[in-house]
């Protein structure tokens, strides 16, 4: 049994999508630009805001128009992340199960840090031990410094932890923290795509990652 679980948010504890679609296309009306679809966010979630609106605007986009959907972005997204969003079924219960086991908990996301504290704070209360997001100075996922950086709030240490996520960012960033990985194949990735990045170990739904857990 591992002492501690650290996740991703975004697809593996949390369904986010329908509210960052919403976002995007929120800051993208703002500009005159056109919308994407649901399916195209889903698509281009994982590498933190930045990227996500680089790959929203339209290709050749200048540089300080992006910077202005970006921060219009992140102050709508900040205040209307609560509205479509929720965990994914069996999520808190797993989490509990966890928690009466004795394992640890964190979540290290590559969405700003204000937002990952702040739906850490509101779908999970204290199951969640330590939430860390994107902020400056601090490299983001697939480097390790987030997962370091949890293990060290924790107080913990690497061996006996595992990272858990739902794309090929959370399998390079297990790799590069040297922690064994579990990727869930019920968030923004299939299993065929987890499969084709490298992924040992997928778990189809929580009871299945229950299982992987505390075994």
């Amino acid at each position: 049994m591992y002492h501690t679980a650290i996740f991703d948010l975004d697809g593996t504890l949390l369904d986010t999508l329908q509210d960052l679609a919403d976002s995007v296309n929120y800051a993208l009306a703002l500009h005159q630009l056109p919308p994407r679809t649901v399916e195209e966010v889903r698509r281009f979630v994982g590498n933190g805001v930045g990227l996500l609106i680089r790959r929203s605007v339209p290709e050749g986009t200048a540089a300080e128009l992006e910077a202005r959907v970006l921060q219009d972005f992140r102050a709508h997204y900040l205040i209307n992340m609560e509205h479509k969003t929720a965990p994914y079924p069996g999520v808190p219960e797993l989490l509990d199960r966890l928690r009466a086991a004795g394992v640890r908990t964190a979540v290290v996301s590559n969405k700003f840090d204000g937002a990952v504290k702040g739906l850490c704070q509101a779908y999970f209360g204290d199951r969640v031990e330590v939430a860390i997001g994107e902020s400056q100075g601090v490299a983001r996922k697939p480097a390790p410094d987030t997962v370091f950086r949890a293990l060290d709030e924790l107080g913990v240490p690497s061996e006996g932890a595992v990272y858990i996520g739902d794309s090929d960012v959370d399998i390079q960033t297990a790799q590069n923290a040297d922690l064994p990985c579990i990727s869930v194949s019920w968030g923004f990735r299939d299993g065929a795509f987890l499969t084709e990045h490298g992924a040992a170990v997928i778990a189809a739904t929580r009871e299945q990652l229950a299982e992987l857990l505390l075994s």
